[in-house]
């Protein structure tokens, strides 16, 4: 064991006793005196405390993370030219963050929501951000609903509790919603472990190589190596009561021990050209693409195999975002993707400064950026006496490699929020058809209606609306199962009840 060090003050004062206080006392007083403004280390220690939590993450605030890497098992060279990709066998540094979104820090790890899935590849071109959950849809595809759509996952503005009559109410009146609500409350809306959920990107992206204009269409898919496993609604209750944090203890004592879990990362690859015919809009994040149509391409493993050695430094303070990209990876013409990558950076330069890409989790390997620098908390020499505007006589800088094609447009600028179609219900009745199949009709209707129960009479029956849209057979089930747990139902009125009862006098 290496010598113990000198306790010190912030500023490398050399400290006696660091549970001591200066005070003044008289001779017959115990434990009680007048405290005084010159001690330095009782008024540091006060004036941190309460300094030390950074903004909480609006969504995504409870995860679980580690250390890793990325090794590439297939050349795609041929097509693509990024780095983590330039040859079999390579290997890449990765750090992983998977978490709940609609809860808080605090919440439990067992409730049924969606999980985030990031990762953040430091490679020798920078820093690449893969960031998706463990759904391969999403709620909504137009960004200016997103604010929305979260709010009515939490907690409710009067009450300050979950309300299922708000939640139940946003997707009834934006239904594009309703294939990622089946995902959700089908089988794999809990997952046994963190180390046995898919991952997907979500989002189309362009992989390419930027040296001749070409590129393709892609989707990214994290398989877990250990296979999927969930688990049932009672135990997940049970766990979320006893256990809060099992999921980030399960991951946590995996890796110790060395069972280090790990994914294959595989991609759908589709050329530009049948982007223009294929059936649904490739472009839509409520929707996928057929695995029959494009199968999954196995590229690369990763596995995590560190645990970070200060949770708040490493995991806390990390900050992904789908803008960071590389050479050879280019995003396409999604909204949503559009939108995120505005909001995820704008979001760590909130919570954690503007600077936050030069601490040690979020910082490239390589980077040279002098049209960057000062603000809050710089402590990377700020690039010295380097000019700090663009085409200086005085300091020339080498160009990098050009961007994935870009596309061209014809069109004009005007307001734009999508409909609901009869194409936003063919997914859903596929998965539906899929549920009946495997057995997992019983299991999705019961935690369809455990929900939905819980909120207005007015909201179920838009709720059961909804759902007959995909399949009658949905909402008639749906019905009777709610009829079933009527008099089980909580009868405490809701704020959005009394909202509802306010508007009608």
């Amino acid at each position: 064991m290496s010598e113990a060090p000198v306790y010190t003050l912030a500023e490398g004062r050399p400290v006696q006793d660091p549970t001591s206080s200066v005070v003044l006392r008289g001779p017959h007083v115990r434990g009680a005196g007048l405290a005084l403004l010159e001690d330095t280390q009782l008024i540091e220690t006060l004036a941190h405390f309460p300094r030390e939590r950074i903004p909480e993450r609006v969504v995504h605030a409870k995860a679980a993370g580690a250390w890793g890497e990325f090794e590439c098992t297939k050349d795609i060279t041929d097509w693509c030219s990024a780095a983590i990709f330039s040859k079999v066998g390579k290997k890449t540094p990765v750090l992983a963050r998977i978490s709940t979104v609609a809860g808080e820090r605090g919440s439990s790890d067992t409730l049924r929501d969606i999980r985030g899935f990031a990762l953040k590849f430091k490679t020798e071109e920078g820093n690449l951000d893969f960031v998706g959950n463990d759904l391969p849809v999403f709620f909504i595809r137009d960004p200016a609903k997103f604010p929305s759509l979260n709010r009515s996952h939490k907690r409710h503005p009067q009450t300050g509790v979950a309300d299922a009559s708000m939640f139940w109410d946003f997707h009834n009146n934006n239904q594009e919603g309703v294939h990622c609500l089946m995902q959700l409350f089908g089988p794999r809306g809990v997952p046994a472990s963190l180390r046995n959920v898919n991952a997907f990107g979500n989002h189309t992206f362009k992989f390419g190589k930027p040296e001749d204009g070409t590129f393709k269409y892609v989707k990214i898919h994290f398989r877990p190596d250990a296979g999927i496993k969930t688990l049932k609604h009672e135990e997940a209750v049970r766990l979320a009561g006893e256990e809060p944090d099992y999921h980030i203890k399960d991951m946590y004592n995996a890796i110790e021990k060395g069972d280090f879990p790990s994914w294959t990362m595989s991609l759908q690859v589709m050329d530009p050209k049948d982007a223009e015919t294929y059936k649904w809009n490739i472009f839509d994040i409520t929707k996928t693409w057929s695995h029959e149509d494009y199968p999954l391409i196995p590229v690369g493993r990763l596995t995590l195999n560190k645990n970070p050695d200060n949770y708040f430094q490493d995991i806390e303070q990390a900050a992904f975002s789908p803008s960071t990209l590389i050479p050879g990876i280019a995003p396409s013409a999604d909204l949503m993707l559009h939108a995120r990558m505005f909001s995820y950076p704008d979001a760590a330069r909130y919570r954690v400064g503007p600077n936050y890409q030069q601490l040690p989790c979020n910082r490239a390997l390589n980077v040279y950026s002098p049209y960057q620098r000062d603000g809050a908390m710089r402590i990377d020499g700020n690039y010295g006496p380097d000019p700090d505007y663009v085409r200086s006589s005085f300091r020339k800088v080498r160009s990098g490699p050009a961007d994935v094609a870009h596309d061209e447009w014809i069109g004009k600028v005007q307001a734009y929020s999508s409909e609901v179609t009869d194409i936003d219900f063919e997914q859903p009745r596929i998965l539906w058809s899929i549920f009946k199949k495997n057995g997992d009709d019983e299991f999705f209707i019961s935690n369809l209606a455990g929900h939905v129960n819980k909120a207005l009479p007015e909201v179920q029956k838009e709720t059961i609306k909804m759902f007959s849209k995909v399949d009658e057979e949905i909402g008639k089930r749906l019905d009777e199962a709610i009829s079933k747990l009527a008099d089980n139902v909580d009868h405490t009125p809701s704020a959005a009840a009394s909202v509802l009862r306010n508007q009608r006098r």
